[in-house]
């Protein structure tokens, strides 16, 4: 929300959102250029930015966290190794722990374990801020949140995402199932529709991938039994081709529309095994692709007509159908890849960029490209191309996040120390660490 979220931070968005995308291009050069520039030009976060925890988390805490592991990875699997040669010191870790730190005000100010939704990253949190959040801002910092923990050894960061995940499970309805928008300071859902759309989305990926990354059967546990009930509730039972809006409580249908960030279903599905169902669900959204060279925000089923025309350059789709040929190599998945990619030459592409475009309908462009278009969505098309990406031959449990950053397995832990981690880290010790300040890094 451009109103209410400072979204570009003033802290190189774009360029710390996008650092993993050139390691996955193999461009070592461009990736060694970038993660320098990062450094000389973001010493650190004590920024008078009023931020989204949910969004700084997934975009700027996720891309320096991949890129230190990119770097570091004593196996270089993607060959961007930096700190052999001592051109790499960990400097964006060091960036990354400060960032954590001036996220927790919106976890410590809270009455529970669930987060205020912003925060502001110099002067912490205002007491002004609302107490409305979404099931997904809760639950979708598991994976950043983790790996932070488990590079510095604090385990606070850990702590509070797991907190805010057990928070949100605690209140979920008789039924296993979520709402889209919970008041912390009530402890209630005030927006009971739940499905697979804006609002709770990533919450069911981060359960999934958290478990494959960090192997916690704690999050393979509540996956499980929330995903049971997705299938059994709000799953299209005729063709298993839809997922509905639904009430949390009753199950009845609460919407007759779909958005494009629910496109990424078809791709969790075929990590949780399902690949069956992911290609049912995925044919919803290349219907509706084909007819509008893109995804609206919101098709309404019924009408058969975009309810939100717009279309920001969003990955889910293309997220999906590189999970699906990867999981199938069907060749039918290469020629959407195809139809989609001369689809944004031709429409949206421009002089400087690509623009999102203003509604489907038409062929009217917005001044706006937003920082996940290179993160995710080029990323995907062209991972799903490069059959011989080194990604492609990893036998590990890498994971993307939901911006697409690459999390590399952690190189072990060694007494010696290593750029990886901070000299010191052993985990022996499992203690939460408390700080009113920001340290300095």
């Amino acid at each position: 929300n451009i109103n209410v979220n400072d979204v570009m931070g003033d802290y190189l968005l774009t360029l710390v959102d996008t650092l993993d995308t050139l390691a996955v291009l193999g461009d070592k050069r461009g990736f060694e250029r970038a993660v320098k520039n990062t450094i000389k030009y973001l010493p650190d976060f004590d920024i008078d930015s009023h931020v989204q925890v949910f969004e700084v988390t997934i975009r700027m805490l996720g891309g320096l966290l991949s890129a230190h592991i990119i770097a570091t990875d004593e196996r270089d699997s993607l060959g961007m190794r930096l700190d052999s040669n001592g051109s790499y010191k960990g400097e964006l870790l060091h960036l990354a722990r400060d960032l954590g730190y001036r996220l927790l005000p919106a976890f410590e100010a809270s009455p529970n374990s669930v987060p205020y939704p912003r925060t502001n990253l110099k002067h912490g949190f205002a007491r002004s801020e609302t107490s409305s959040t979404c099931a997904a801002g809760i639950g979708t910092l598991l994976l950043e949140f983790g790996t932070l923990s488990r590079l510095t050894n604090e385990t606070i960061f850990e702590d509070v995402a797991r907190g805010a995940l057990n928070g949100v499970w605690a209140t979920r309805s008789k039924r296993d199932l979520f709402g889209n928008e919970f008041d912390l300071e009530q402890q209630r859902w005030i927006g009971t529709t739940t499905g697979v759309g804006a609002g709770v989305d990533s919450l069911f990926e981060y359960m999934l991938k958290s478990y494959i990354y960090f192997g916690d059967e704690q999050y393979l546990g509540v996956f499980e039994a929330s995903y049971a009930a997705l299938l059994r509730y709000a799953r299209d039972t005729v063709g298993g081709y839809a997922f509905f809006n639904i009430d949390m409580r009753s199950t009845e249908v609460a919407s007759s529309w779909v958005d494009s960030l629910s496109a990424f279903i078809p791709g969790m599905m075929v990590l949780a095994g399902d690949v069956d169902g992911a290609e049912s669900a995925y044919m919803l959204y290349y219907h509706i692709w084909r007819r509008f060279r893109a995804l609206p925000e919101r098709f309404n089923l019924f009408l058969r007509e975009p309810d939100l025309a717009f279309y920001p350059l969003r990955p889910e789709f293309m997220e999906s159908t590189y999970f699906l040929y990867r999981a199938t190599r069907d060749p039918f998945y290469l020629d959407v890849g195809e139809m989609v990619l001369e689809d944004i030459n031709e429409l949206q592409r421009t002089a400087c960029g690509y623009a999102s475009r203003h509604s489907v309908d038409t062929l009217e462009l917005e001044e706006r490209m937003e920082s996940f278009f290179l993160s995710e969505t080029m990323k995907y098309l062209y991972l799903l191309f490069d059959d011989e990406n080194p990604l492609h031959s990893l036998d590990n449990n890498y994971v993307f996040t939901t911006e697409a950053h690459v999390l590399l397995p952690l190189s072990p832990v060694r007494k010696a120390g290593s750029a990886q981690y901070p000299r010191g880290s052993s985990f022996s010790s499992r203690k939460l660490i408390h700080s009113e300040h920001p340290p300095s890094a």
